[in-house]
C-alpha cells in the first residue's frame, strides 16, 4: 500500500535491508536513462562481518534460530542439590553482510569511476567495520577524482556525511539529508535538506565536468519501494524505531489518525 507520509516513511527502517536493495536497483535503472553516451550505471557491493555490539543489528535478520527448553524437562543439577535454570539460547549469525552502492563509470576510458552514489545504512553510521569500510571507500573515490553523492534516509546512528552537522545552518539540519561533492569543485559541498514532513527532493547527480547532471527523484524511488515491497504488515499504531523527536512524533500521530491508521 502507499505510504501515509508525504516524504520518507520512518517506518521503512524496520525493513531497511530490503528497502536498501530496492533503492539501489531502482536508482541505477532511473539514472541509466539520463546518462550521456559513454557512461554506464553499475551496481557494486562491499562485504563485511558486523560486530555484535553495533546498534544497527536489529535492522538485519541476523538472528535465525531461537531454542527454548523442552516443556517439562527438569532443571539440570550442577553441584549437588543446586539446580540451575535453563537459559534461552539464541543462535546468531556471523555471516558476511553485503551492502550495495552505485558507480557511474566511463566505458570509453576502461571503466574509470565518474561518480559514487551511496544510500547510507545504519551499519555505516555506528562504530564498526561497516563504517570503516564506507569511509575508506569514500576517501578512495574522492582521491581518485570521482564525484560522491551520499543519501541518508535513516535516523539510526550518527550523521557521517562528508559535511559535518555543525557546519550547517539550522534550516539544513533536517531528519534526513543528502550531500554531493563534485571532484571539479572540491572546495564546495552541495547539501539538500530532507525534512520528515515534506516530499523527498529530486537531486542532481554530478557526472563528468562537461556533462549535464543526472536527475534522481528520491520520492519516486521511495514510492516505488512502498508499492513493490508490499510492507502492508506495518503497524502504524505503534511508534517507529528509533522513536521520532517529540514534535515530529506528535505530527506523525496526528497524520496517522487523520488517515485512519491510529485510533
Amino acid at each position: 500500500m502507499p505510504s501515509p507520509f508525504p516524504g520518507m516513511d520512518p517506518y521503512l527502517e524496520e525493513y531497511w535491508l530490503d528497502v536498501h536493495h530496492r533503492l539501489i536497483v531502482y536508482s541505477c535503472d532511473a539514472l541509466q536513462h539520463h546518462l550521456p553516451a559513454g557512461l554506464r550505471a553499475r551496481i557494486e557491493e562491499r562485504v563485511f562481518v558486523e560486530r555484535q555490539d553495533g546498534e544497527a543489528r536489529p535492522i538485519y535478520p541476523d538472528v535465525h534460530v531461537i531454542e527454548s527448553p523442552i516443556p517439562g524437562k527438569p532443571r539440570r543439577s550442577v553441584h549437588g542439590d543446586i539446580l540451575t535454570a535453563e537459559p534461552l539460547v539464541i543462535q546468531v549469525s556471523h555471516e558476511p553482510i553485503s551492502q550495495g552502492y552505485i558507480q557511474i563509470i566511463d566505458a570509453g576510458s576502461g571503466g574509470q569511476v565518474v561518480s559514487l552514489i551511496e544510500f547510507l545504512s545504519p551499519s555505516n553510521k555506528v562504530p564498526g567495520d561497516g563504517r570503516k569500510l564506507y569511509l575508506r571507500k569514500r576517501e578512495e573515490a574522492m582521491a581518485a577524482g570521482a564525484n560522491v553523492v551520499e543519501i541518508d534516509l535513516t535516523r539510526s546512528g550518527d550523521r557521517i556525511l562528508y559535511i559535518p552537522p555543525d557546519r550547517l545552518p539550522p534550516s539544513h539540519r533536517t531528519t534526513y539529508q543528502v550531500c554531493a561533492w563534485r571532484a571539479a569543485r572540491p572546495d564546495r559541498v552541495e547539501v539538500y535538506p530532507v525534512p520528515l514532513r515534506e516530499r523527498l527532493p529530486a537531486i542532481r547527480v554530478p557526472l563528468r565536468e562537461n556533462d549535464p547532471d543526472g536527475p534522481l527523484d528520491l520520492q519516486a524511488l521511495v514510492d516505488r519501494c512502498c508499492e513493490a515491497g508490499r510492507y502492508d504488515e506495518t503497524d502504524y499504531r505503534i511508534d517507529p524505531r528509533p522513536p521520532l523527536e517529540a514534535s515530529d512524533a506528535s505530527w506523525a500521530a496526528d497524520l496517522l489518525k487523520s488517515k485512519g491508521l491510529r485510533p
